[in-house]
């Protein structure tokens, strides 16, 4: 489904805190592009559009993070409660980097490439701001 909005009027933070996960179309040779890009890498275009994902792929790759960046460590995150970062390849054929929720981050020899995945919002309402982080779990 393409997003009415000029790519231009809003960010893709903001789609994500409407729990819409959105990539960018180039309008002139159709390429997908997650994360969104403001020119498509396959044409040069600038003229690109928003592309709304089905927010559903498969594991592609993972990583268990046991020192995290400081934003992470103020959430809770350190060598004693790490976290799994990965990369989805969602149904339409992009990857994205997001959190991996819902596996055994003390057993990550039981994580499986391949896993099928669906998107999951993480929303943290902190002292600064609010930010949501994109984030996928196993069906």
């Amino acid at each position: 489904m393409t997003e009415e909005r000029p790519f231009s009027d809003i960010s893709y933070d903001q789609f994500l805190k409407e729990e819409k996960l959105m990539g960018s179309r180039c309008k002139k040779c159709d390429a997908l592009f997650a994360p969104p890009r403001g020119i498509c890498t396959n044409c040069y275009n600038s003229d690109m559009k928003w592309q709304e994902l089905k927010g559903k792929g498969k594991l592609a790759a993972y990583t268990v993070i046991y020192v995290g960046a400081p934003i992470m460590i103020k959430r809770g995150f350190d060598r004693k409660n790490p976290y799994v970062s990965g990369v989805v390849e969602l149904d339409e054929g992009v990857r994205v980097d997001a959190r991996i929720e819902g596996v055994d981050v003390t057993k990550p020899e039981e994580i499986k490439v391949g896993t099928p995945m669906k998107v999951k919002y993480l929303h943290y309402d902190e002292e600064e701001d609010q930010e949501t982080v994109l984030a996928f779990e196993p069906v």
